[in-house]
């Protein structure tokens, strides 16, 4: 049963502490982008959650092994389908030295309910009420059979460090609106956010009055983290090799197989839960940054179908991602994980003539024209996989112009969902469907549910199987209506799934770590010898 995942006690804790003391180090790594904000509640994109949790942790959190554990919280009871009491640490201290109580998870998962980004795990949360300083009762409208693993998907705030910086609210990331809380940051983590400086630099230092130290919750002799952004590939890996920097998290794939011959680096490898899309504007009636005028091809499941074909996915695969990607037919970034046979991961075949004879069905005999967006310092490679998707969407006669952009600009406008074609990653590391279908493939509602459904789609029967799914407590029935779900995704090609990224990590050889599928920075794990 899904609900056994959490049916643990705090035995269930991590590893035990070192045999023996390491000398505190300096760590420094690299990415090509750049965390978008430090305010928690911010923004949902997972590297820029990597950099938020040294500083602000969760009520349940994953372990090593990627299995919740508890965190924040030491316990918790399933009273109701409805009705869930968690139990808090005690003795946590915030950085400023006050103590965590249920005062600040009440405000936490408040102000996440606002958060047009978090409001997908708030409100299925439930609604947060004390019951005293250290319990905390949620409790939902309907049933919920993954409440848990919403409660343990809100980071938790100071409620007072909040009001004194007039931080109540989350930052409004689609504005770009700057504030206290997202350029400053202040919680219960292992390590204190010292500076940051978009674009140039990020420095955390160990908390010594992190309880989780008490815990033996860490392996780590790290005692500051440097973090920068190098955006070229060649200068990332220059600065490797001559020690200025001990982690590269996005080598390019093309220099991987090299990598894995110098003696003086590490390269640490595995699938990543996440799953690479194409999304398409269904909604307006209009197309924007198109030549068609007074009507939206995408509209048209054959010209979806037209594109899905048009797409050699293994090319990409082999020569854009140098075999580092898991080509797949399902839109979920874990089948395996989510209970999804492995039958259903079968994709439409490649075939550019269909395509042409399907866009000519549709009225299109000489193509079309229009733009699709993606970032460029987000995905691996993503901005080479655009350009590839455009070249080979123009041997059927569609007119493709891609624009590429940082992912602090492109996260602003995606949830405006004002793009005609983009490129969306996803990761789910909770390994159930529910949280990839009802944000992303549900339409728009104000309970949480298609904020980000780029494509901005309606499918009446689609929202009924995921609607009943999320409150069906028989897990056997519920699974059949996720796959249910999932196979009408990919029939009526709401989207346009490419593969999974396969994450190499490349490090100097004195550097341990462990390498999750969640691929994120996880420094309680790494140690410098």
């Amino acid at each position: 049963m899904l609900l056994r995942l959490f049916g643990m006690s705090l035995a269930f804790c991590l590893a035990a502490s070192l045999s023996s003391p390491l000398e505190a180090k300096t760590f420094r790594w690299a990415t090509k982008g750049d965390a978008t904000t430090q305010d928690p509640h911010g923004q949902d994109e997972s590297f820029t959650k990597s950099i938020n949790a040294l500083v602000y942790e969760r009520l349940i959190q994953p372990g090593k092994d990627m299995n919740p554990t508890p965190w924040l919280a030491t316990s918790w009871k399933v009273v109701s389908p409805t009705k869930r009491v968690i139990t808090l640490r005690q003795g946590v201290k915030f950085h400023d030295g006050s103590i965590l109580t249920a005062d600040d998870v009440v405000f936490s998962f408040e102000r996440a309910a606002k958060s047009t980004q978090f409001k997908t795990y708030a409100v299925p949360a439930g609604v947060a009420k004390k019951i005293d300083d250290y319990t905390v009762e949620f409790t939902t409208a309907a049933p919920n059979p993954v409440g848990l693993i919403s409660i343990g998907e809100v980071p938790i705030m100071s409620k007072k460090w909040a009001e004194k910086n007039n931080s109540v609210n989350p930052q409004d990331f689609t504005t770009k609106e700057v504030t206290y809380a997202s350029r400053n940051a202040m919680g219960t983590g292992p390590y204190k956010l010292v500076t940051f400086e978009p674009g140039v630099k990020t420095v955390h230092v160990k908390n010594p009055d992190w309880w989780g130290i008490k815990e033996k919750r860490s392996e780590s002799n790290i005692e500051t983290i440097e973090y920068r952004p190098i955006t070229s590939d060649a200068t990332r890996m220059a600065a490797l090799k001559s020690g200025e920097i001990d982690l590269v998290l996005d080598p390019a794939v093309q220099d991987v197989l090299r990598l894995k011959e110098d003696k003086d680096l590490k390269i640490w490898e595995g699938d990543e839960t996440r799953i690479i899309s194409i999304a398409l504007d269904q909604a307006r009636d209009e197309l924007l940054f198109s030549d068609v005028k007074g009507k939206n091809p995408f509209k048209d499941k054959r010209v979806r179908m037209a594109l899905y074909q048009a797409i050699d996915v293994n090319s990409i695969k082999t020569q854009i991602m140098r075999g580092l990607a898991t080509v797949t037919a399902l839109a979920t970034p874990n089948p395996k994980g989510e209970g999804i046979p492995a039958s259903m991961d079968k994709r439409f075949d490649y075939n550019p003539e269909a395509a042409k004879k399907l866009l000519t069905e549709a009225g299109y005999p000489n193509g079309f024209g229009f733009t699709l967006h993606c970032p460029n310092d987000r995905y691996v490679n993503d901005e080479k996989i655009c350009v590839a998707v455009a070249a080979m969407w123009a041997k059927v006669g569609l007119n493709v112009k891609v624009d590429a952009m940082p992912k602090a600009q492109y996260f602003a406008r995606t949830p405006k969902k004002e793009f005609s074609a983009c490129m969306q990653g996803w990761g789910d590391n909770n390994r159930d469907g529910m949280f990839t279908l009802k944000p992303l493939f549900h339409s728009l509602n104000d309970k949480g549910a298609g904020d980000t459904n780029y494509g901005n789609f309606k499918n009446a029967a689609l929202d009924e199987l995921i609607d009943k799914a999320d409150v069906e407590m028989d897990l056997a029935k519920r699974q059949t209506m996720i796959n249910q779900a999932v196979e009408l995704v990919k029939n009526e090609v709401l989207v346009i799934p490419l593969h999974r990224q396969v994450i190499p990590w490349v490090t100097r050889a004195n550097i341990s770590l462990v390498h999750r599928s969640d691929n994120k920075f996880a420094p309680l794990w790494i140690q410098v010898k």
